[in-house]
C-alpha cells in the first residue's frame, strides 16, 4: 500500500477547520500532518511538515490564501495547493491559478469532494469546482480597465491617496483622476461605494 497523502489544512474559522479536518482524517489514504489558523502559520507549518497537498482558505488573516499558495510555490514547489472559497469571482479564479493553485473548491461542496480534490491534485491534475466556475461565467464583465481595477483594489474604501500613489508609482493627482473615472463608470459618488460595488460583482 502506498504512503498516505500528507495534507496541511489552513482555515481561520475554528468550526470549519475542525469539520474539514474531521472529514480528511476519515480517509485512509490521507494523513493530516498540520492545521493552521492564519496564512503566516500555514507557511511556517508547511515548511516544517512538508505536505504533499495544502488546502488553504482564500480569506485569512496575516497572509491571504493566494499569498500562501504563491509563497509555497516558491519554497515548497512539490506541494500542490487547493484554494477553498465561497465565491467564484473570475479575477479570483485567474489569480488562484496564476499563483500556482491546482484546485479551487467551494466551501459548500459535498463532504467527500475535498478528499477527492486532494487525490486529484496529488496526481498532478487540476480541479475547479463546477458551481464556482458557473458563477464566474455568469457575472457581468467589469467596466473598469486593468489599471483602474489596480487603483481601486489598492485604494480600497479609505486608504490615503498618498499611500496609493506611492505603491503604484503614480502621482496623487493621477490617482484622484482614476478614482473619479471609476466613480463615473460605476455610477457612484464615493470611493467606498465604488469599492463595494466592484467587490460585490467580483471585479476586485
Amino acid at each position: 500500500m502506498s504512503e498516505p497523502i500528507r495534507v496541511l489544512l489552513a482555515e481561520d474559522d475554528e468550526l470549519i477547520r475542525d469539520a474539514l479536518a474531521g472529514l480528511l482524517e476519515r480517509e485512509e489514504d490521507i494523513h493530516l500532518v498540520a492545521t493552521a489558523r492564519d496564512g503566516r502559520e500555514a507557511i511556517e507549518r508547511a515548511v516544517l511538515h512538508r505536505p504533499a497537498v495544502a488546502v488553504i482558505d482564500l480569506q485569512m488573516p496575516k497572509v491571504d490564501g493566494l499569498g500562501v499558495i504563491g509563497e509555497l510555490a516558491r519554497v515548497l514547489p512539490e506541494c500542490a495547493g487547493v484554494i477553498l472559497t465561497g465565491h467564484g469571482h473570475p479575477h479570483v479564479l485567474r489569480r488562484a491559478l496564476a499563483s500556482g493553485a491546482r484546485g479551487f473548491l467551494a466551501k459548500g461542496a459535498p463532504g467527500t469532494a475535498l478528499a477527492d480534490v486532494v487525490r486529484r491534485v496529488h496526481e498532478g491534475k487540476r480541479y475547479v469546482d463546477p458551481v464556482l466556475a458557473a458563477d464566474a461565467l455568469t457575472l457581468a464583465p467589469s467596466p473598469l480597465t486593468a489599471r483602474e481595477t489596480d487603483v481601486l483594489a489598492t485604494a480600497q474604501e479609505d486608504r490615503p491617496i498618498r499611500d496609493v500613489a506611492q505603491e503604484l508609482f503614480l502621482s496623487p493627482g493621477t490617482v484622484r483622476n482614476y478614482l473619479a473615472t471609476i466613480n463615473r463608470k460605476l455610477g457612484v459618488d464615493s470611493r467606498a461605494s465604488a469599492h463595494r460595488v466592484a467587490r460585490e460583482n467580483g471585479w476586485v
